[in-house]
């Protein structure tokens, strides 16, 4: 009968240390579910901020502006603007308004 209690007291102690051990890791694995979570809404705002500040850079008129200044492009007009027809033999370059 004495073999029988410590046998049923080495089991208690065993399966309340299995308990203690199966809370800690609860608790250990729902901080890092809760840090992971923390972590991707602040990656969230920034994904959003830079959607926003992508948007603001490709405005037509940013892009105008800056093909204007940096490239030095201007917008084409007939007095500018050359036309290439091709015969079999070689390419003619005509003036805007001319005859193709």
């Amino acid at each position: 009968m004495m073999r029988l209690n410590v046998l049923l007291l080495v089991a208690v102690v065993l399966s309340a240390l299995a308990l203690v051990r199966s809370q800690y890791e609860t608790r250990r694995l729902v901080m890092t579910i809760e840090k992971v979570n923390k972590e991707a809404a602040l990656l969230e705002v920034e994904h959003q901020r830079l959607l926003v500040e992508r948007r603001a850079q490709a405005t037509p008129q940013r892009v105008q502006t800056l093909a204007q200044q940096k490239l030095q492009m201007r917008v084409a007009t007939p007095a500018i603007t050359q036309y290439v027809s091709m015969t079999p033999g070689n390419a003619v370059v005509a003036p805007a308004g001319g005859a193709k």
